[in-house]
């Protein structure tokens, strides 16, 4: 009984991964003294999310945001192994109040770290845009909803939660970096809208952690 080899890895997709400026040292500098809070409310300084690590930090529109809800669900899925394997943080941090932290966690099934930035301090500081690009033919591949059915579904959250609250500014776009140790910055992506995710398995690549089977398929076994 033999298995299928695995899969070639997925360079094309690092081939297209949307560029962007690097921060100059001096945002990098701002932004690292900022403050974001845990699911506990405790505040630390950015740079210590990776001083000492390499760490994938994926900034999020909102927490109430479909498209955010299922691109984390994706991330959800990427082993602890893994990372402990390349011995690089993975971290999602939102700009709503701390207090969603552990309702998103639970309703995504997300167990890595997650942080707030409240005053959207970083995003502003980095050059995370406000609105909605032009370019709507960008299509997320972690994101499975219909734009009619995902909006619905977002606003029945937002209505049956206990109390109306959009979970942060739903303007705002967020943006994915692969950081560290110290200020080295290895990839930036700013998000044009809210379908332009850089594809999971091109962030964990550039960041030397193995890829992730998103398709949920069996593996065929030849007997």
């Amino acid at each position: 009984m033999s298995s299928q080899p695995a899969p070639p890895p997925v360079t094309e997709q690092v081939r297209r991964a949307p560029a962007a400026p690097r921060p100059e040292a001096a945002e990098l500098r701002e932004a690292s003294r900022c403050l974001v809070a845990d699911g506990e409310g405790r505040r630390v300084p950015f740079a210590a999310l990776y001083g000492e690590q390499k760490a994938i930090v994926v900034f999020v529109r909102s927490f109430l945001c479909y498209t955010c809800k299922e691109y984390v669900e994706d991330l959800a899925k990427v082993p602890r192994s893994y990372l402990q394997e390349a011995n690089v943080r993975l971290i999602v941090i939102g700009q709503s109040s701390y207090h969603h932290i552990k309702p998103f966690c639970s309703l995504t099934g997300y167990t890595h770290e997650m942080y707030v930035d409240p005053q959207r301090e970083i995003y502003k500081t980095l050059g995370m845009k406000r609105g909605e690009g032009n370019n709507l033919s960008v299509q997320s591949p972690h994101v499975k909803s219909s734009v009619l059915l995902g909006s619905i579904k977002s606003m029945w959250r937002a209505m049956t939660g206990p109390a109306f609250d959009f979970q942060g500014d739903p303007a705002q776009q967020g943006g994915t970096l692969i950081l560290g140790p110290g200020n080295e910055v290895h990839f930036l992506h700013l998000d044009k809208n809210r379908l332009d995710h850089v594809p999971i398995n091109t962030v964990l690549q550039l960041a030397g952690v193995k890829t992730v089977n998103f398709t949920n398929k069996p593996q065929i076994i030849d007997i």
